[in-house]
Protein backbone atom coordinates (compact mmCIF):
# COMPACT_ATOMS: atom_id res chain seq x y z
CA UNK A 1 0.00 0.00 0.00
CA UNK A 2 1.06 3.55 -0.58
CA UNK A 3 0.69 6.59 2.12
CA UNK A 4 0.65 10.54 1.31
CA UNK A 5 2.77 12.24 3.25
CA UNK A 6 2.37 15.98 4.83
CA UNK A 7 4.27 17.20 2.05
CA UNK A 8 2.30 15.81 -0.65
CA UNK A 9 4.84 13.53 -1.70
CA UNK A 10 4.05 9.45 -2.37
CA UNK A 11 5.66 6.61 -0.26
CA UNK A 12 5.51 3.09 -1.00
CA UNK A 13 4.57 0.98 2.14
CA UNK A 14 7.35 -1.39 3.89
CA UNK A 15 7.77 -4.80 1.83
CA UNK A 16 7.65 -8.05 3.40
CA UNK A 17 10.35 -9.36 5.01
CA UNK A 18 12.21 -12.30 2.67
CA UNK A 19 11.25 -15.74 4.05
CA UNK A 20 13.78 -18.35 4.61
CA UNK A 21 11.74 -20.55 2.06
CA UNK A 22 11.65 -18.29 -0.94
CA UNK A 23 13.61 -20.10 -4.00
CA UNK A 24 13.19 -24.20 -2.74
CA UNK A 25 11.16 -26.46 -5.09
CA UNK A 26 8.10 -28.05 -3.90
CA UNK A 27 10.21 -31.29 -3.30
CA UNK A 28 12.49 -29.48 -1.02
CA UNK A 29 10.04 -27.74 0.70
CA UNK A 30 8.50 -30.94 1.17
CA UNK A 31 11.62 -32.17 2.69
CA UNK A 32 12.45 -29.37 5.00
CA UNK A 33 9.46 -29.97 6.93
CA UNK A 34 9.22 -33.78 6.69
CA UNK A 35 6.41 -33.81 4.15
CA UNK A 36 5.85 -37.18 1.94
CA UNK A 37 3.37 -38.18 -0.96
CA UNK A 38 0.22 -39.70 0.10
CA UNK A 39 0.12 -43.49 -0.94
CA UNK A 40 3.64 -43.07 -2.03
CA UNK A 41 5.83 -46.51 -2.77
CA UNK A 42 7.82 -47.79 0.39
CA UNK A 43 11.09 -49.34 -0.42
CA UNK A 44 10.83 -53.25 -1.31
CA UNK A 45 12.23 -54.23 2.31
CA UNK A 46 9.46 -52.29 4.16
CA UNK A 47 6.98 -53.27 1.58
CA UNK A 48 7.81 -56.74 2.32
CA UNK A 49 7.81 -56.12 5.88
CA UNK A 50 4.15 -54.12 5.40
CA UNK A 51 2.79 -57.35 3.51
CA UNK A 52 4.13 -60.08 6.61
CA UNK A 53 1.92 -57.84 8.74
CA UNK A 54 -1.22 -58.00 6.90
CA UNK A 55 -0.64 -62.10 7.29
CA UNK A 56 -3.78 -62.22 9.16
CA UNK A 57 -6.11 -60.40 7.05
CA UNK A 58 -4.93 -62.17 3.69
CA UNK A 59 -5.57 -65.13 5.54
CA UNK A 60 -9.03 -64.57 6.36
CA UNK A 61 -9.67 -62.90 3.33
CA UNK A 62 -9.13 -65.48 1.17
CA UNK A 63 -11.37 -67.46 4.01
CA UNK A 64 -14.36 -65.15 2.98
CA UNK A 65 -13.63 -65.42 -0.43
CA UNK A 66 -13.65 -69.28 -0.31
CA UNK A 67 -16.68 -69.34 2.04
CA UNK A 68 -18.87 -66.87 -0.02
CA UNK A 69 -18.20 -68.39 -4.01
CA UNK A 70 -20.80 -70.74 -4.62
CA UNK A 71 -23.18 -69.65 -1.61
CA UNK A 72 -25.71 -68.61 -4.36
CA UNK A 73 -25.55 -72.47 -5.45
CA UNK A 74 -27.42 -75.38 -4.07
CA UNK A 75 -24.73 -77.82 -3.79
CA UNK A 76 -22.17 -75.18 -2.65
CA UNK A 77 -18.70 -75.72 -2.22
CA UNK A 78 -18.77 -79.38 -3.83
CA UNK A 79 -18.96 -77.32 -6.98
CA UNK A 80 -14.82 -76.56 -5.90
CA UNK A 81 -14.55 -80.61 -6.52
CA UNK A 82 -17.22 -81.05 -9.60
CA UNK A 83 -15.76 -78.58 -11.57
CA UNK A 84 -12.51 -80.35 -12.10
CA UNK A 85 -14.28 -83.69 -12.32
CA UNK A 86 -16.59 -82.49 -14.99
CA UNK A 87 -14.08 -81.29 -16.88
CA UNK A 88 -12.05 -84.07 -16.38
CA UNK A 89 -15.16 -86.37 -17.40
CA UNK A 90 -15.84 -84.60 -20.79
CA UNK A 91 -11.93 -85.03 -21.44
CA UNK A 92 -11.89 -88.53 -21.05
CA UNK A 93 -14.86 -88.71 -23.54
CA UNK A 94 -13.41 -86.56 -26.18
CA UNK A 95 -9.10 -87.82 -25.73
CA UNK A 96 -9.38 -90.85 -23.66
CA UNK A 97 -11.95 -92.48 -26.10
CA UNK A 98 -12.83 -90.82 -29.24
CA UNK A 99 -9.22 -89.60 -30.35
CA UNK A 100 -7.64 -92.38 -28.25
CA UNK A 101 -4.68 -89.98 -26.42
CA UNK A 102 -4.75 -92.62 -23.92
CA UNK A 103 -3.06 -95.57 -25.90
CA UNK A 104 0.45 -95.99 -24.16
CA UNK A 105 -0.87 -94.63 -20.86
CA UNK A 106 -1.11 -96.60 -18.29
CA UNK A 107 -3.97 -95.84 -15.89
CA UNK A 108 -5.08 -92.76 -17.78
CA UNK A 109 -7.72 -92.27 -15.58
CA UNK A 110 -6.02 -91.11 -12.36
CA UNK A 111 -3.52 -89.37 -14.93
CA UNK A 112 -5.97 -87.39 -16.83
CA UNK A 113 -7.47 -86.40 -13.56
CA UNK A 114 -4.11 -85.53 -11.76
CA UNK A 115 -3.29 -83.35 -14.86
CA UNK A 116 -6.44 -81.67 -14.41
CA UNK A 117 -6.54 -80.88 -10.91
CA UNK A 118 -3.22 -79.39 -10.63
CA UNK A 119 -3.43 -77.28 -14.20
CA UNK A 120 -6.92 -75.70 -12.85
CA UNK A 121 -4.94 -74.60 -9.75
CA UNK A 122 -3.02 -72.31 -12.45
CA UNK A 123 -5.75 -71.44 -14.43
CA UNK A 124 -7.74 -70.05 -11.37
CA UNK A 125 -5.20 -68.05 -9.58
CA UNK A 126 -4.18 -66.47 -13.04
CA UNK A 127 -8.30 -65.52 -13.61
CA UNK A 128 -8.31 -64.26 -9.89
CA UNK A 129 -4.90 -62.32 -10.35
CA UNK A 130 -6.34 -60.56 -13.66
CA UNK A 131 -9.46 -59.03 -11.48
CA UNK A 132 -7.28 -59.04 -7.93
CA UNK A 133 -7.40 -55.18 -8.66
CA UNK A 134 -10.09 -54.09 -11.18
CA UNK A 135 -12.52 -56.35 -9.24
CA UNK A 136 -11.68 -54.64 -5.64
CA UNK A 137 -11.22 -51.19 -5.93
CA UNK A 138 -13.97 -50.07 -3.77
CA UNK A 139 -11.83 -52.08 -0.95
CA UNK A 140 -8.75 -50.10 -2.53
CA UNK A 141 -9.61 -47.07 -2.11
CA UNK A 142 -11.11 -46.90 1.27
CA UNK A 143 -8.28 -48.57 2.87
CA UNK A 144 -4.36 -48.75 2.88
CA UNK A 145 -2.79 -51.45 2.80
CA UNK A 146 -0.32 -53.65 0.57
CA UNK A 147 -1.88 -54.02 -2.77
CA UNK A 148 -0.01 -57.34 -3.41
CA UNK A 149 -2.22 -58.68 -0.20
CA UNK A 150 -5.30 -59.28 -2.75
CA UNK A 151 -3.53 -61.27 -5.64
CA UNK A 152 -1.36 -63.09 -2.73
CA UNK A 153 -5.30 -63.49 -1.25
CA UNK A 154 -6.57 -64.60 -4.36
CA UNK A 155 -4.08 -67.29 -4.95
CA UNK A 156 -4.16 -68.90 -1.35
CA UNK A 157 -7.87 -68.92 -1.88
CA UNK A 158 -7.29 -71.54 -4.87
CA UNK A 159 -4.61 -73.49 -2.44
CA UNK A 160 -7.03 -73.82 0.28
CA UNK A 161 -9.76 -74.84 -2.52
CA UNK A 162 -7.25 -76.64 -3.86
CA UNK A 163 -6.47 -78.82 -0.64
CA UNK A 164 -9.67 -79.72 -0.13
CA UNK A 165 -10.35 -81.53 -3.84
CA UNK A 166 -6.94 -83.24 -3.04
CA UNK A 167 -9.25 -85.78 -1.03
CA UNK A 168 -11.02 -86.57 -4.31
CA UNK A 169 -8.00 -86.83 -6.22
CA UNK A 170 -6.14 -88.99 -4.03
CA UNK A 171 -9.92 -91.12 -3.67
CA UNK A 172 -9.77 -91.60 -7.05
CA UNK A 173 -5.97 -92.28 -7.35
CA UNK A 174 -6.31 -95.29 -4.68
CA UNK A 175 -9.60 -96.64 -6.89
CA UNK A 176 -7.86 -96.84 -9.86
CA UNK A 177 -5.19 -99.22 -7.94
CA UNK A 178 -2.56 -97.07 -6.59
CA UNK A 179 -1.08 -97.73 -3.62
CA UNK A 180 0.42 -94.95 -1.16
CA UNK A 181 4.26 -95.32 -0.98
CA UNK A 182 7.14 -92.75 -0.25
CA UNK A 183 6.89 -91.02 -3.70
CA UNK A 184 3.63 -89.18 -1.97
CA UNK A 185 5.21 -86.95 -0.32
CA UNK A 186 6.52 -85.35 -3.02
CA UNK A 187 3.47 -83.95 -3.36
CA UNK A 188 4.15 -81.33 -0.66
CA UNK A 189 7.22 -79.68 -2.23
CA UNK A 190 5.83 -79.99 -5.61
CA UNK A 191 2.49 -77.76 -4.68
CA UNK A 192 4.97 -75.26 -2.45
CA UNK A 193 6.63 -74.42 -5.67
CA UNK A 194 3.82 -74.49 -7.47
CA UNK A 195 2.09 -72.15 -5.48
CA UNK A 196 4.94 -69.34 -5.40
CA UNK A 197 4.76 -69.94 -9.33
CA UNK A 198 1.22 -69.21 -9.08
CA UNK A 199 1.46 -66.05 -6.92
CA UNK A 200 4.09 -64.61 -8.61
CA UNK A 201 2.13 -64.86 -12.16
CA UNK A 202 -1.29 -63.72 -10.41
CA UNK A 203 0.71 -60.52 -8.92
CA UNK A 204 2.01 -60.31 -13.07
CA UNK A 205 -1.39 -60.76 -14.48
CA UNK A 206 -2.91 -58.52 -11.65
CA UNK A 207 -0.58 -54.84 -12.86
CA UNK A 208 -1.57 -55.73 -16.22
CA UNK A 209 -5.43 -56.61 -15.44
CA UNK A 210 -5.45 -53.28 -13.79
CA UNK A 211 -4.85 -51.02 -16.52
CA UNK A 212 -6.20 -53.22 -19.67
CA UNK A 213 -9.48 -53.64 -18.46
CA UNK A 214 -10.01 -56.29 -21.59
CA UNK A 215 -7.47 -58.85 -20.38
CA UNK A 216 -10.28 -61.09 -18.34
CA UNK A 217 -11.72 -62.07 -21.62
CA UNK A 218 -8.65 -62.84 -23.48
CA UNK A 219 -7.24 -64.83 -20.78
CA UNK A 220 -9.68 -68.00 -21.33
CA UNK A 221 -8.64 -68.41 -24.45
CA UNK A 222 -4.69 -68.13 -23.60
CA UNK A 223 -5.67 -70.50 -20.83
CA UNK A 224 -7.13 -72.96 -23.01
CA UNK A 225 -4.08 -73.02 -25.35
CA UNK A 226 -1.59 -73.22 -22.69
CA UNK A 227 -3.63 -76.25 -21.55
CA UNK A 228 -3.36 -77.85 -25.19
CA UNK A 229 0.36 -77.69 -24.52
CA UNK A 230 0.71 -78.78 -21.25
CA UNK A 231 0.35 -82.61 -21.55
CA UNK A 232 -2.89 -82.47 -19.52
CA UNK A 233 -4.63 -85.32 -21.84
CA UNK A 234 -1.92 -86.12 -23.48
CA UNK A 235 1.92 -87.58 -22.46
CA UNK A 236 4.38 -84.78 -24.13
CA UNK A 237 7.06 -87.32 -24.32
CA UNK A 238 5.01 -89.72 -26.07
CA UNK A 239 3.41 -86.85 -28.46
CA UNK A 240 6.98 -85.44 -29.22
CA UNK A 241 9.37 -88.22 -29.80
CA UNK A 242 9.72 -87.46 -33.33
CA UNK A 243 9.44 -83.50 -32.55
CA UNK A 244 12.36 -81.11 -33.57
CA UNK A 245 14.51 -80.97 -30.20
CA UNK A 246 13.20 -76.95 -30.03
CA UNK A 247 10.04 -78.07 -29.41
CA UNK A 248 10.58 -81.15 -27.23
CA UNK A 249 12.64 -78.67 -25.21
CA UNK A 250 10.35 -76.13 -25.24
CA UNK A 251 7.43 -78.65 -24.35
CA UNK A 252 9.62 -80.03 -21.44
CA UNK A 253 10.28 -76.43 -19.91
CA UNK A 254 6.77 -75.42 -20.11
CA UNK A 255 5.81 -74.51 -16.43
CA UNK A 256 2.68 -76.01 -16.27
CA UNK A 257 3.61 -79.25 -17.76
CA UNK A 258 6.71 -79.17 -15.27
CA UNK A 259 4.45 -79.42 -12.07
CA UNK A 260 1.98 -81.92 -13.60
CA UNK A 261 4.48 -83.83 -14.11
CA UNK A 262 5.78 -83.87 -10.91
CA UNK A 263 2.54 -84.71 -9.29
CA UNK A 264 1.87 -87.43 -11.51
CA UNK A 265 5.34 -88.94 -10.61
CA UNK A 266 4.74 -88.34 -6.85
CA UNK A 267 0.80 -90.14 -7.07
CA UNK A 268 0.97 -92.90 -10.26
CA UNK A 269 3.63 -95.76 -9.95
CA UNK A 270 3.97 -96.10 -14.04
CA UNK A 271 5.27 -92.57 -14.07
CA UNK A 272 8.62 -93.22 -13.24
CA UNK A 273 11.74 -90.75 -13.42
CA UNK A 274 13.20 -92.40 -17.17
CA UNK A 275 9.63 -90.55 -18.23
CA UNK A 276 10.37 -87.07 -17.01
CA UNK A 277 12.19 -84.33 -18.28
CA UNK A 278 16.11 -83.76 -17.05
CA UNK A 279 16.48 -81.68 -14.38
CA UNK A 280 12.45 -81.35 -13.55
CA UNK A 281 13.03 -80.29 -9.85
CA UNK A 282 15.28 -77.26 -11.18
CA UNK A 283 12.65 -76.28 -13.79
CA UNK A 284 10.57 -76.62 -10.75
CA UNK A 285 12.61 -74.69 -8.59
CA UNK A 286 13.77 -71.94 -10.86
CA UNK A 287 10.40 -71.31 -12.57
CA UNK A 288 8.99 -70.50 -8.93
CA UNK A 289 12.02 -68.03 -7.87
CA UNK A 290 11.87 -66.66 -11.40
CA UNK A 291 8.37 -65.72 -11.53
CA UNK A 292 7.78 -65.78 -7.46
CA UNK A 293 9.97 -62.78 -7.38
CA UNK A 294 10.09 -61.21 -10.59
CA UNK A 295 6.20 -61.15 -10.20
CA UNK A 296 6.25 -59.62 -6.73
CA UNK A 297 9.09 -56.80 -7.99
CA UNK A 298 7.09 -56.22 -10.89
CA UNK A 299 3.41 -55.67 -8.85
CA UNK A 300 5.54 -53.23 -6.60
CA UNK A 301 6.86 -51.19 -9.11
CA UNK A 302 3.42 -49.66 -9.43
CA UNK A 303 1.91 -49.81 -6.29
CA UNK A 304 1.30 -46.18 -6.58
CA UNK A 305 -1.17 -46.54 -9.42
CA UNK A 306 -3.26 -48.82 -8.50
CA UNK A 307 -6.61 -47.84 -7.14
CA UNK A 308 -6.18 -44.30 -9.19
CA UNK A 309 -7.31 -42.89 -12.52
Amino acid sequence: MSETTHDGAVAVGALPAPSADDGLSPSQLAAKYGLTVSGARPGLAEYTRQLWGRRHFINEFAKARTAAQYTQARLGQLWQVMTPLLNAAVYYLIFGLLIGTSKGIDNFIAYLVTGIFIFTFTQNSVLSGVRAISGNLGLIRALHFPRASMPVAFTLMQLQQLMMSMFVLVAIVLMTGEVPDASWFLMVPALLTQWVFNTGLALIMARLGSKMTDLAQLMPFILRTWMYMSGVMYSISNLAAKAPHIVRILLDINPAAVYIDLMRFALIDSVTSAQLPPHIWVSAVGWAVLVGVGGYVYFWKAEESYGRG
